[in-house]
């Protein structure tokens, strides 16, 4: 499974200016509803189910990066957009830092070994260094799609 079949490369949002976690997981959630990767009529709902989730822990797992996530009857395939913060989104991580690079997924409830497969994913690249190094300096949508698909090829 590679970051770049699920990622919705139009959502990803690399200039994220806002401070909380509900400002920023509702801003990607728009962003892919603007951008086809979900259900415009189920936007409120998905974002509260994934305020639910982090209601049961966040998902600021550290090291300045967070995976907010949920499953979802509304999607019929899984759906993720990438945003990336310069100036930091206060996430009650789990080291208590602020998080600059946000994965956001969505998968259908049906489906719950595609989700497990794409958080490990996710999760494994997001322990690399350099991945994460130049995720933070990407300035356009196309350097994360790079990013992503350099990752997929084991090229970082």
């Amino acid at each position: 499974m590679k970051l770049s079949e699920f990622v919705v490369r139009e959502s990803i949002l690399t200039d994220l200016k806002l401070e909380t976690k509900e400002q920023a997981i509702r801003a990607m959630v728009e962003s892919l509803c603007q951008h086809g990767g979900i259900p415009g009529a189920d936007q409120e709902s998905i974002i509260s189910a994934i305020l639910k989730r982090e209601e049961l822990g966040s998902t600021g797992i550290g090291r300045g990066v967070a995976v907010p996530h949920t499953k979802h009857p509304s999607v019929d395939r899984l759906v993720a957009t990438v945003a990336i913060s310069r100036t930091g989104v206060e996430f009650a991580s789990l080291d208590g830092e602020d998080v600059h690079i946000l994965f956001l997924l969505v998968s259908p409830p049906e489906r719950p070994g595609d989700h497990l497969r794409a958080l490990e994913n996710i999760s494994r690249h997001l322990r690399n260094d350099n991945f994460c190094n130049f995720l933070q300096q990407a300035v356009s949508a196309q350097a994360v799609i790079d990013l992503l698909e350099e990752a997929d090829n084991n090229q970082l």
